[in-house]
């Protein structure tokens, strides 16, 4: 942590029960500004959603380093390995749900919202891909704490309702990440290498035929067979289109330069990653970020939060 900084750390926890006790049927929310990481040693039994309201670092989930920014939404399952290495004070909203919560509530829209959970793979990066979800996100979460600081009818069923929405939400962008015709009953074998591929993608030696087949005991020649009938596409268009998706966010929503996107995804040189990604998108990176960036969703000087009493 810089010298400089000086210690700060303010929270606010609200802790209620969603269905009826016990714990396990509880969702808690946390409130918290600091300068040093909340979360580090403590073991986690829960899923977590972590909403960044401001600030600045890196996030470490099960050995894999990302930047995180303003607006970002992360989830973190159980038994996830998982801290935060704040570079300038940062706020958190983090969100705890149990696993029976997500199991034993009735999702009408989204039927396999569990599914979906339990087999989130370790995604490289927030979750939100797309400018609307950023901005459906930031707001559920102004609102969600607005109930929870003020006292009035109905704010059970409000809280419940937000805090659904946002698990919705993160579904969604999981089952975007995910082979579009990807299977609730598909082998777990293709669930683990989905998986792996999205944890390994920042590493090209990872991902390999020859190194995916040894991980998980499946020939070279098989894997592609396998991989197509369980999922619906071939293993190298899921890769291409996974890592294509994670510059694109880089591009749209941080200040990462283009070298740093390089050596992120060990492309050779930046003249190798721009024909990679203008044969995918049929435009240059400089040409996609400057027409995208102006659709980012920029946080309020003021944010929401600072006007519920937090800072009086």
């Amino acid at each position: 942590m810089p010298p400089y900084l000086r210690y700060i750390s303010m929270k606010k926890r609200y802790f209620y029960s969603m269905i009826q006790p016990p714990l396990q049927h509880c969702v808690e929310v946390i409130y918290e500004k600091t300068d040093h990481c909340p979360f580090r040693g403590k073991p986690n039994l829960f899923f977590q959603l972590v909403y960044l309201i401001s600030g600045g670092g890196f996030v470490n989930l099960n050995g894999n380093s990302t930047a995180y920014h303003p607006g970002d939404l992360f989830l973190i399952t159980p038994n996830d390995n998982h801290c935060f290495e704040i570079d300038s004070v940062t706020e958190f909203v983090l969100i705890k749900f149990s696993p029976e919560y997500v199991k034993e509530y009735r999702w009408k829209s989204f039927d396999h919202v569990q599914f979906l959970l339990h087999h989130a793979p370790q995604l490289s990066g927030a979750l939100m891909q797309t400018v609307s979800d950023r901005f459906q996100v930031k707001h559920i979460i102004d609102l969600l704490l607005h109930e929870l600081d003020h006292i009035d009818h109905y704010n059970q069923d409000l809280r419940r309702y937000f805090v659904n929405a946002l698990i919705v939400i993160a579904a969604r962008n999981i089952a975007k990440a995910n082979p579009a015709q990807l299977k609730t009953a598909a082998d777990n074998r293709i669930l683990e290498i989905v998986s792996y591929i999205q944890a390994n993608i920042s590493n090209p030696a990872m991902l390999t035929a020859s190194a995916i087949g040894k991980r998980f005991g499946i020939s070279q020649t098989y894997l592609g067979t396998f991989f197509k009938h369980q999922s619906g596409e071939t293993i190298q268009h899921f890769i291409s289109n996974y890592k294509l998706r994670q510059i694109e966010y880089r591009l749209r929503f941080s200040d990462m330069r283009v070298g740093e996107i390089v050596a992120e995804f060990g492309f050779s040189d930046e003249s190798h990653l721009n024909k990679f990604f203008k044969k995918q998108r049929g435009v240059s990176l400089t040409e996609f970020r400057k027409s995208n960036r102006e659709e980012v969703v920029k946080p309020n000087n003021l944010n929401r939060i600072s006007n519920l009493g937090y800072f009086q």
